[in-house]
């Protein structure tokens, strides 16, 4: 398998949009009324055309200062420094915050030498600091590199990769299909976070339009079954890299990738 799990977490989310660490082995949920439990996964995917990272987490640091990202890359096997494109859905706090690190009182860019995919539109709304969702101190750091891609509506980077604005969760969010080693790799961002909203109607209240996640989530859920797709979810405490496999009564269930029936 070419992709990986970059595992930042568990937190709890209330409406103060917070993220604070759960570790269920310690912290009781009825403690935390009002919140929602996830995880945290940025997702690394070897390419013919280098190291792809999808989002980039929370931004959490070592004791050394150093960034937690870059050590579950080197766990995964690879170099932070081989990151080609940085590829992300949006731009809130949990997922773009791994973006930069800091040293020394000042931010640079966490990987210099990869281009960081956004739509246009997304990086203009976050910029505005009209929202607390985003951390907005770290968006000059990219301004000023010249590393910054701004794409609009749908279209393909390069022969593996194609993104598309989805709009469900932020007014211009983005997903992306990936296919390398025969394989096709979907990352719905927060459209798709979790296996289980694929199988339950709901439209969410942390949506920008919720009923279009909602319909969305449905889309991919059954295109990706017919097609074979890869899932990989954002947010998920259980299959964080899902494939869709027949069951024996008819329709498809998720199973963890690297325990399914493909070779």
């Amino acid at each position: 398998m070419q992709a990986y799990s970059l595992f930042e977490g568990s937190f709890s989310v209330d409406a103060s949009k917070k993220f604070i660490p759960f570790d269920a082995n310690k912290d009781s949920k009825k403690d935390r009324p009002g919140s929602l439990f996830i995880h945290v996964h940025p997702f690394l995917i070897e390419s013919a055309n280098g190291l792809l990272l999808l989002d980039t987490g929370i931004g959490h640091t070592n004791a050394a200062g150093g960034l937690q990202l870059h050590d579950n890359i080197r766990k995964a096997g690879f170099d932070p420094a081989d990151v080609r494109y940085v590829l992300l859905s949006h731009l809130h706090k949990d997922h773009a915050s791994g973006m930069v690190m800091e040293k020394d009182g000042n931010f640079r860019l966490a990987f210099p030498d990869a281009e960081y995919v956004i739509q246009r539109g997304e990086w203009e709304d976050a910029y505005s600091g009209k929202s607390d969702s985003y951390k907005t101190e770290i968006f000059d750091v990219l301004q000023r590199s010249g590393n910054l891609v701004l794409v609009e509506r749908n279209g393909m980077l390069n022969n593996e990769i194609s993104y598309e604005v989805s709009g469900g969760h932020t007014p211009y969010h983005q997903v992306f299909h990936i296919r390398v080693g025969g394989e096709h790799y979907f990352f719905g961002g927060d459209e798709a976070p979790e296996p289980e909203q694929f199988f339950r109607q709901f439209a969410a209240k942390y949506d920008y339009d919720g009923r279009r996640s909602m319909a969305l989530r449905q889309q991919y859920w059954e295109q990706g079954s017919a097609e074979g797709w890869i899932f990989l979810m954002y947010h998920s405490t259980n299959i964080a890299i899902g494939r869709p496999e027949p069951k024996e009564n008819g329709g498809y269930r998720l199973v963890d990738a690297k325990l399914s029936n493909k070779k």
